[in-house]
């Protein structure tokens, strides 16, 4: 082994500078590198890398492989369960010290057990523990660690091989990272349809295309003067748990939100035949329903006291929109715009005015071949001829509504 060791090193190094670059993501990169390590005669059966990363809720993931064929990616929100699992990581101690952890595991409880993954170790099997430090170029400090159920453990030889291919490894993993942090980044403040396109960079200032789509909008009632009232930090509570409401509900019904305007809530959900657009629309009903539901619950909630009472109205229309980036050559946004997310944006105001929780167009009312419940013909700003709108009951009932033996009955089925 020991004149092996350095032709496999030179071997995996080798794969690291090249191939391993197309690999998706640090999981698949992770996972290559167990297999050609062990198909190698290094006796490797775990490998994992410890990455902080940039999201909104979680904080640092790792990548696992085993040599019984297993490999996932484990991701570590903001929690105290997870401070408390750090303190006690041999992680800690390499990002404080940059310097590696060995621990040696016996078959008997020692002091190494003061590390919690050891103890979790050994009743798996494993001999011997090994975290080294992965640095990056920005200075900050990620680890891998490896670990084997080999009697004996690691012998130097081999331990010389994880040290050599350290730094080529952070490399990669760098690299994915960054393409991970662009993505989410991308899809948090942008949305997952536009994220790729911006990262992909065919996107310019102006570019766009026409799409045919659910256009929805949702507002709070009594918005302005709560903000006028309530100090910022509750304001901010409030406005989380309303978009997050929101969101979820649309993303669960395969909607996208595309942007916050103060207290609105913008969302589609776009569609090309009529078959799709009738399941579009039947989508968007469930959003809304499911909003109204999440809503209810949190209204209800006896520990949400710190936030005052939520109430909002939801619009539906559909057509054609224009969706794409505009802005200037420094800022850009992007949205849909057209008449289409422009009646939606009014028949909101009106369901607001007519304090009704869902309002929609006479386009919703041809794509699902029903005009039940029709709630009158109004008058609203920027356009000539009074808008019809409808006010789909979409409760648990089931007895009553809008288009009852298509919508609200439909609406009415289990995820």
């Amino acid at each position: 082994m020991v004149l092996e060791a350095p032709i496999i090193a030179a071997d995996v190094v080798q794969w690291l500078y090249s191939d391993a670059s197309h690999l998706d993501g640090t999981l698949d990169v992770v996972s290559e590198l167990g297999e050609r390590l062990k198909s190698g005669g290094i006796p490797v059966d775990r490998v994992t890398t410890g990455i902080w990363v940039v999201h909104p809720i979680v904080r640092a993931e790792s990548s696992i492989w085993t040599s019984t064929g297993e490999a996932h990616l484990q991701r570590f929100t903001a929690s105290a369960e997870h401070d408390e699992g750090y303190v006690r990581s041999p992680i800690k101690r390499v990002h404080e010290t940059k310097r590696p952890v060995r621990v040696s595991i016996s078959k008997q409880p020692s002091s190494s057990d003061d590390f919690g993954i050891i103890a979790d170790l050994r009743d798996e099997g494993f001999t011997d523990y090994l975290a080294l430090p992965m640095p990056f170029s920005d200075g900050s400090v990620k680890t891998v660690t490896f670990a084997t159920k080999a009697a004996g453990g690691f012998s130097g030889s081999q331990i010389g091989v994880f040290e050599s291919l350290v730094r080529p490894l952070a490399l990669v993993c760098e690299l994915k990272t960054l393409r991970r942090t662009a993505e989410t980044v991308l899809d948090t403040y942008v949305g997952r349809r536009a994220g790729p396109k911006v990262l992909d960079g065919t996107t310019r200032l102006g570019d766009g295309e026409r799409i045919k789509a659910i256009v929805s909008f949702a507002d709070i009632r009594g918005f302005t003067r709560m903000s006028n009232t309530l100090p910022a930090d509750r304001i901010v509570l409030f406005l989380n748990k309303y978009f997050g409401a929101m969101t979820s509900a649309v993303e669960a019904n395969g909607g996208e939100v595309l942007k916050y305007i103060g207290d609105e809530v913008m969302a589609i959900f776009p569609y090309e035949t009529a078959e799709e657009a009738r399941d579009a629309a039947h989508r968007a009903l469930l959003a809304a329903r499911d909003t109204l539901k999440q809503i209810e619950d949190i209204n209800s909630c006896k520990n949400c006291a710190e936030t005052p009472d939520m109430s909002v109205g939801i619009a539906l229309h559909a057509g054609d929109v224009f969706y794409g980036n505009v802005g200037s050559q420094t800022r850009l946004d992007f949205t849909v715009v057209g008449p289409v997310v422009n009646l939606a944006s009014r028949i909101a105001g009106l369901a607001k005015e007519l304090n009704r929780e869902i309002l929609v167009s006479d386009a919703i009312a041809d794509i699902m071949g029903c005009r039940s419940g029709l709630f009158g013909k109004y008058h609203v700003k920027g356009f000539d001829d009074p808008v019809s709108v409808y006010s789909p009951d979409l409760g648990t009932s089931g007895e009553a509504g809008y288009c009852p033996e298509i919508t609200a009955a439909r609406a009415l089925e289990k995820n």
